[in-house]
């Protein structure tokens, strides 16, 4: 079977969740024999963060002749006055690009490897597909997130790939049923992202010195939000001295990163906050954990979150963050809180204070799970695969 995975975003030395799931799949179904194109969008050149199989071709849509095609100025300029009153406006500018100056590309590329399926990462890729090519190849359109989305800030024009590709995938139910409201007839089948299930447990029964706080996630102000887990610490730090907090993450804009150090200076917590950076390790940074702090405005799934149960931590997040509110039980697998910083202290110290609490909550984490095994996930999928092109081939 040959699987063209379109992803038109960067992949180059990106640490996201995106990157790690385009890579991951490929990966996953190259190993189970299957011949993969990785297509991507980015206008640097190198090696992908995340590692991916010999034999897994790839191709930046970008790359013309040889040379990166850089986003124009005046493209740019557009896109920044649109984005002031409008974000669906803004986005367009992104598929005017794409159509305009890569479509060529895209259609040679596609025509040169015969996919049996195109699985597209977002609509952008999947309105170049169905709308401005008309392949007549089964294609998938994935969602990262709330499809919600799609109809607050996503360009118009897209929408009717939704409507036109064979199957539209969500990471949660609740999700299908948002898509449904808007789109009663789409074909919408829900497999959620594939969790590491690791051999190891952190240890919470153990006495220790020092117990831990983790946090991993790009460190983004008004997404990620690692400086309400700061202020949340801050509010309680001198009841628990024997606490400390690991901030893991890319930065996102150094002004930003420059305030998360500032403010662990201001509240004289540089020995117990530490900004620890990027890892290659997640499992290795999780296991040396005691409770996992998640305080996203919203999430598309929340991976990080979901290796921490994984690994047996407990996590507090926030009960307004789409997807986590779905892996977290409140007050079985960790707690969920009202947004902002007295009620996430709140629960953090539920948590810090009670150790039995800890462990019971991190059993059922990493129990609850389970359900997104490797195995069970790239099952869904292939399955999926498998049907949509034995239904094509049908008369």
């Amino acid at each position: 079977m040959k699987i063209l995975l379109a992803n038109f975003s960067k992949m180059i030395q990106d640490s996201g969740g995106l990157a790690k799931v385009h890579c991951n799949f490929a990966n996953a179904m190259n190993r189970r024999g299957h011949k993969i194109l990785m297509m991507y969008m980015d206008e640097r050149e190198g090696e992908f963060f995340f590692p991916i199989d010999a034999g897994i071709e790839t191709f930046n849509i970008q790359r013309l002749d040889g040379k990166i095609l850089h986003y124009p100025l005046s493209y740019k300029m557009r896109r920044e006055v649109f984005r002031v009153f409008s974000k669906n406006r803004a986005r367009s500018i992104n598929d005017d690009f794409i159509k305009k100056f890569l479509m060529s590309n895209v259609k040679s590329a596609t025509e040169k490897f015969k996919p049996d399926v195109i699985i597209c990462f977002q609509p952008t890729a999947g309105k170049t597909f169905l709308c401005d090519i008309k392949i007549s190849t089964p294609v998938i359109i994935m969602s990262h997130g709330d499809p919600e989305d799609y109809f607050q800030t996503y360009p118009a024009e897209e929408i009717p790939a939704l409507t036109k590709c064979s199957v539209c995938q969500v990471l949660m139910p609740s999700f299908a049923e948002n898509l449904k409201r808007h789109l009663p007839d789409v074909n919408v089948k829900v497999i959620g992202n594939v969790v590491p299930q690791y051999e190891q447990q952190a240890d919470l029964a153990a006495a220790k010195d020092f117990y831990k706080i983790i946090f991993i996630g790009r460190l983004v102000r008004n997404h990620k939000r690692p400086h309400l887990l700061i202020e949340a610490f801050e509010k309680i730090s001198a009841r628990f001295p024997n606490w400390t907090v690991e901030i893991w993450g890319a930065e996102d804009k150094s002004s930003y990163t420059e305030k998360l150090h500032n403010q662990i200076e201001k509240f004289q917590l540089s020995d117990r906050i530490f900004i620890k950076g990027t890892t290659k390790n997640v499992a290795q940074v999780l296991a040396t954990g005691d409770i996992f702090v998640f305080p996203s405005a919203y999430e598309g799934f929340g991976l990080a979150a979901a290796e921490a149960m994984s690994m047996g931590l407990p996590v507090v997040a926030y009960k307004n963050c789409t997807a986590v509110n779905e892996l977290v039980t409140d007050g079985v697998n960790g707690f969920l809180c009202e947004d902002g910083v007295e009620s996430l202290a709140e629960k953090m110290s539920v948590l810090m204070g009670n150790q039995d609490l800890r462990v019971k909550f991190g059993n059922s984490a990493r129990e609850s799970v389970k359900k997104y095994s490797a195995e069970k996930i790239w099952n869904e999928w292939e399955n999926l695969i498998f049907d949509l092109t034995i239904s094509k081939a049908q008369p």
